[in-house]
């Protein structure tokens, strides 16, 4: 029996509209971390100035900052605020951004300012995170975590977004021990972000699992593996996402890549361990440069590939500094 022409036109219709959505999520694509810059001002402006020129040339979908938008050392004023926010905008591809401890954290310094942390935290979230949107000319609308969990609506900084069946999760874990065990007033901050950032891992391993998509990446400051004692110390800020990390990842086959910055230097390995001490394979660590080497990384993703994820340093030759 013959079939109709419009079932057969309706047909060949749907299976090109199932190839082509199918090629699309399956092609490759590059974004660029980076983070902790500038930090010796005022020389650093300009090397910054022209990693970002590199970075537009380079057309990613997107970039993602780190966090340390200054060294520790530098004061943490509203103008300075502003002046990171103008770069952010200066990037022609969306611009998304984790919180440092430089940023807050460690304004309680005399030589940063002498200012209270937590009014800069939420000086912050006032001005930098003020929306779903990202920096950058190209705005990206991100899901943030008080979109999906009520519970946590103060925490604007905690952000998802997805490209390619790929999951980006970026969490507000900063450096100087997550903001653990200064004083009473730091402890109780960090006991309530922590409870966020937990969930949010959580939402983000169970997202992944129900929208059946390929890998996961998140998106930090704090370098959470340069001792195993952050690991297991009733002492570290980070103990409890480590925990969570290690057990979530343990339990699935995704391609799991976590990107931070905090050290400054140029770190690709395999930072995670199961109960029983074995490396988690299925987890990789991208530390991105920073600080005296004002550079980036390009990352580009792979759907087609085992490990998806491969690692281009982008290196200015006029940034290199001579001994």
């Amino acid at each position: 029996m013959n079939t109709p022409f419009f079932q057969r036109t309706a047909g060949g219709i749907l299976l090109l509209c199932c190839i082509f959505f199918n090629s699309v999520h399956a092609q490759s694509f590059r974004f660029v971390a980076l983070g902790d810059m500038p930090y010796t001002l005022p020389g650093d402006f300009v090397r910054y100035e022209r990693l970002i020129g590199k970075i537009n040339s380079e057309n990613p979908s997107f970039s993602i900052f780190v966090g340390d938008t200054k060294s520790g050392s530098t004061p943490c004023s509203d103008e300075y605020v502003q002046k990171i926010s103008n770069y952010f905008n200066t990037f022609q591809k969306p611009l998304i951004y984790s919180i440092g401890d430089n940023e807050w954290t460690d304004c309680h310094r005399p030589q940063a300012g002498s200012y209270d942390p937590i009014e800069r935290l939420d000086y912050i979230r006032s001005h930098q995170f003020s929306n779903k949107l990202s920096f950058g000319k190209q705005k990206l609308v991100l899901t943030r975590q008080g979109d999906v969990m009520p519970a946590f609506t103060t925490f604007v900084e905690n952000s998802l977004w997805v490209k390619n069946d790929f999951l980006f999760v970026s969490i507000h874990l900063p450096g100087s021990n997550n903001n653990f065990g200064r004083n009473a007033s730091s402890d109780e901050e960090y006991k309530k972000r922590n409870a966020a950032n937990l969930a949010w891992i959580e939402y983000a391993f169970d997202q992944a699992q129900q929208k059946k998509y390929v890998g996961i990446i998140f998106a930090f400051q704090a370098d959470m593996f340069y001792s195993p004692d952050q690991a297991t110390s009733r002492s570290s800020g980070y103990r409890d996402t480590l925990e969570l990390f290690s057990s979530l990842a343990g339990s699935t086959n995704l391609p799991i890549l976590l990107i931070h910055g905090d050290s400054h230097r140029l770190k690709i390995d395999q930072p995670l361990l199961n109960n029983q001490k074995r490396t988690l394979e299925n987890v990789y660590r991208l530390e991105v440069m920073g600080s005296d080497q004002v550079q980036a990384v390009e990352i580009e993703i792979n759907p087609k590939e085992a490990n998806p994820y491969g690692f281009h340093p982008l290196l200015i030759k006029e940034n290199i500094q001579a001994d």
